[in-house]
């Protein structure tokens, strides 16, 4: 494994260091499992989508998909930064008010929002509400006349499109749970609906292809089929949409056969086939929105683990493991992803054996890396994992009543607590007696 690929560095003692901060100190300091992020690599990666827009001159708004990592400071940050949010649930919307984020700069989104979700974020006067199905057509209406207002409304369409990713993080294609069919006649029957409530500004077309995109034919495609129904809108009912919302799912690296685009060239690339399409249809540039999650808080984060017991198997494996697993990283039993670690405390040390690195939950199944090439490793070593920034604490769970690790936020050789370790008496508080 090659550190070159991750935004560390490596100190003079051959410690793992991040955001200026010595891995082994951190690891002393707050305990272990720990996530740990590099805010200054947080905003890099803002700042590369929005940055992009602005020097193309087009107006935009990129949205963090804070189903990736969702946390008051998280969002904090992402308020510094600029950029509006993606919420799915009243989870997600409650955590942005805390964070004091701009609630007109939130957008909705979810396949089945509830009544009280929805009434939410109509109270609190969101930015925009992206609808998913007819079923919430109505819903919202129904709320609208009761709260007497009304609210700018996307409408979430699938294209057709099956992207190269896993079949669990895919959300283009035709057969989804996801969003109006493009070619079936639902989203012509949604469209009429929406224009003709008098409480629901339209404003136009989202999608989202699916998670870890290594190219933009996708994109391009999913434009080209989203401006051909925006072309018959246009002859048949005079319609111009404000926004269009091209979803993230742009990827990063995990491992050494992950090979991303520099996140610029995805900006590049959209702005350069919607313009073509807006002049093709003789309308004026749309606002173009997209939604960044996993691409911002990814390779900006790492886990620290202390190992534990090492059992070697002759002739077969040699196993370490780790003091977590699937409770702090769901994703490799989830759907076989793949990650990159090293030894934290012997970060420059040559490789000089074969192990597998298993948590420790009671599944067979809980594997977090196979077959990684590292040196003499022995109990009581801190182990990193590279590239866990989302979908890690996020996805934490509470299997075999195991507490969710702390979070650590370090700037500039600083370190804050932004979410602390849960206790034992956490994991119990809500259980009642039954004596």
């Amino acid at each position: 494994m090659v550190l070159e690929y991750h935004p560390f560095t490596i100190t003079e003692n051959d410690h793992l260091e991040i955001g200026g901060m010595d891995s082994m100190e951190l690891a002393s300091k707050y305990g272990t499992p720990l996530y740990v992020y590099d805010v200054s690599v947080i905003r890099q990666n803002c700042r590369a989508f929005v940055d992009t827009f602005k020097e193309l001159g087009v107006k935009a708004q990129v949205a963090y998909a804070s189903k990736a990592f969702s946390s008051i400071a998280m969002l904090q940050v992402m308020k510094q930064e600029s950029l509006s949010l993606d919420v799915v649930s009243q989870g997600e919307l409650y955590t942005a008010l805390q964070a004091d984020f701009p609630v007109d700069k939130i957008h909705l989104h979810g396949n089945n929002k509830s009544r009280n979700e929805l009434s939410m974020a109509i109270e609190h006067g969101v930015g925009c509400i992206v609808v998913d199905n007819f079923y919430e057509i109505k819903l919202m209406s129904s709320l609208l006349e009761e709260h007497q207002t009304e609210i700018d409304v996307l409408m979430r369409v699938t294209p057709g499109i099956e992207t190269k990713t896993h079949q669990y993080i895919m959300t283009g294609n035709e057969d989804s749970k996801f969003g109006f069919n493009l070619h079936n006649g639902q989203a012509d029957q949604a469209f009429l609906q929406l224009m003709q409530h008098d409480k629901i500004r339209f404003k136009g077309l989202h999608c989202h292809l699916g998670s870890q995109i290594f190219e933009t034919d996708g994109f391009k495609l999913a434009a080209e089929m989203l401006f051909g129904k925006l072309k018959s809108w246009k002859d048949n009912h005079d319609f111009t949409p404000d926004v269009l919302n091209l979803g993230g799912g742009f990827g990063i690296r995990y491992t050494e056969e992950d090979k991303p685009l520099p996140y610029p060239a995805y900006v590049q690339e959209l702005v350069k086939t919607v313009q073509r399409h807006a002049d093709q249809l003789d309308i004026p540039l749309p606002e173009i929105w997209i939604e960044p999650g996993r691409s911002i808080a990814g390779n900006a984060g790492l886990t620290l683990y202390s190992i534990g017991s090492i059992k070697e198997i002759p002739g077969v494996r040699k196993y370490i493991s780790v003091d977590g697993g699937m409770t702090d990283n769901l994703r490799p039993a989830l759907y076989q992803a793949k990650y990159e670690g090293i030894l934290a405390n012997k970060a420059n040390a040559t490789a000089t054996e074969e192990v597998s690195v298993a948590g420790k939950c009671c599944e067979s199944g809980d594997m977090l890396i196979w077959n990684l090439p590292l040196p003499q490793v022995d109990s009581g070593d801190v182990f990193a994992v590279f590239s866990t920034g989302a979908y890690g604490y996020s996805m934490a769970n509470h299997y075999n009543r195991f507490p969710n690790a702390a979070v650590v936020f370090v700037e500039n050789g600083r370190d804050k607590l932004v979410v602390k370790r849960e206790s034992y008496q956490d994991l119990v508080k809500n259980d009642l007696s039954y004596e």
